[in-house]
């Protein structure tokens, strides 16, 4: 009888050389540190760091066209940009459930608020789409980088783009931010999206004009089908979220802008008041883009966590084996089934994967019910309502100050003395467009756990 194997090895032998994939895979939920974290070499290099103000730049171009077609974005001048709050409600309310006391404060990243598409992915699919269209702009003598970008809103772009494409493949937030503007411009956008998609985002992104193409599979056939048919169109541009370099710098440009808002909140980040920011990640392009930037503006002063479902926890996955997009989560038994639609990811991005590998300090996995659980302690505390992937940070505070790969990452990197001055940050990922029934029922579900 014949062994299937995974990267070249058996099931017993990944268990043999990696034993916390035991626990992984039955699933409960672990706590990795990444062993190839090396503040040594946290470092971005000149020109890396030169594209994300590049990346800034565009955005700021685009400002007043956004500001014209979006009202919702004219009170910040067009700057796709989210509320950064400080909450020691849900602190307190955090310790008393788990009998701790925090040292670091608690802060939350609302990118759930973010205007037009109300997720992160209002950061780099709206980036990658704007970028798109000032190429195609250019390359037909339509646009200079110097003139006012309200221009795009004119008939003559939007003739120009109806006769292009875009296409990609989403579990649901992606495909909101690219087909809310991408039909705003004038485009055709195919949004192929997987069985975990909430039914809601179809509705609205076939109310706006974008054409959705469902499939019975999981995320990763999804994009499958999504690149081969742009493929096959050359009027077709394919957003892919597993490699796009656009999409990653799109995700990169929040950091320059915390820095600002901490910097409102008198919060200073250095050697002795250190950063520790959880991001909930699904194939990873969102969260990497974000950790990416945060180390491009913090150095070793910042120390981003990932957090996965414990049914999909690719990243982990392919970071843990070194195989990175090489391996599934379904190779090693578990289903990719999740509440947390945005995070129901099989497969991580190879690109992201090499990119951030050095760069991570580590990831951590939930359950369902826990995300249900922060979800109706947030909205009760703080007024604020999330989608239930969006919770996926809240326990990364909880695992890093209390568990014993948490505390001895403190130990190894000297935090320990220092976490008090320290903040915890979690990004908020979506919540605001989830319709008010559909959420009602999320907050009673966590009342009921």
């Amino acid at each position: 009888m014949k062994t299937n194997l995974i990267g070249g090895k058996s099931l017993e032998q990944w268990l043999v050389d990696y034993p916390l994939l035991k626990d992984l895979i039955e699933p409960i939920e672990i706590f990795w540190g990444n062993p190839q974290y090396d503040k040594s070499s946290c470092g971005i290099p000149i020109s890396e760091k030169e594209d994300i103000q590049d990346a800034s730049r565009r955005l700021e171009r685009f400002a007043p066209y956004l500001a014209e077609v979006f009202p919702e974005t004219a009170e910040s001048n067009g700057i796709i940009e989210s509320p950064l709050l400080s909450i020691q409600a849900m602190q307190k309310r955090m310790e008393e459930l788990e009998s701790i006391e925090l040292k670091g404060k608690l802060l939350i990243k609302c990118d759930s608020h973010l205007p037009i598409s109300g997720s992160i992915k209002a950061r780099g699919g709206i980036y990658e789409v704007l970028k798109h269209a000032e190429d195609i702009a250019i390359k037909h003598g339509l646009i200079d980088l110097t003139d006012n970008y309200k221009a795009f809103d004119g008939s003559d772009f939007k003739d120009l783009f109806s006769q292009y494409s875009i296409a990609v493949g989403s579990t649901g937030n992606l495909g909101l931010s690219i087909g809310i503007v991408g039909a705003q411009m004038g485009f055709k956008v195919t949004v192929h999206m997987s069985s975990d998609a909430k039914q809601w985002k179809k509705n609205l992104l076939r109310n706006k004009g974008v054409n959705v193409k469902e499939y019975a599979s999981d995320y990763s056939k999804a994009v499958e089908e999504g690149r081969s048919q742009a493929a096959a169109d050359p009027t077709c541009y394919f957003i892919d979220d597993e490699n796009s370099k656009d999409l990653f710098l799109g995700y990169a440009v929040a950091a320059s802008r915390l820095r600002k808002q901490l910097e409102g909140l008198k919060i200073t980040v250095d050697e002795n008041h250190p950063l520790f920011v959880y991001l909930p990640c699904g194939v990873g392009g969102g969260p990497g883009g974000v950790a990416y930037g945060l180390k491009a503006e913090f150095g070793d002063h910042v120390h981003c966590f990932f957090a996965e479902p414990t049914q999909s926890p690719c990243f982990l996955i392919g970071q843990m084996t070194g195989l990175y997009d090489s391996v599934s989560v379904q190779d090693f038994g578990l289903d990719n089934k999740t509440e947390a639609d945005g995070l129901a990811v099989g497969r991580p991005s190879r690109f992201v994967g090499r990119k951030m590998g050095h760069l991570l300090s580590g990831c951590y996995t939930i359950e369902d019910q826990r995300l249900y659980s922060f979800l109706h302690h947030l909205a009760v505390t703080e007024n604020l309502y999330l989608e239930p992937s969006a919770l996926a940070g809240f326990y990364g505070p909880i695992l890093l100050e209390n568990h014993p790969v948490g505390l001895n990452y403190l130990k190894e990197h000297n935090l320990e003395g220092i976490l008090r001055n320290g903040h915890h940050l979690i990004w908020g990922t979506g919540g605001n467009m989830v319709p008010h029934e559909i959420m009602e029922e999320y907050f009673n579900k966590g009342t009921r756990i």
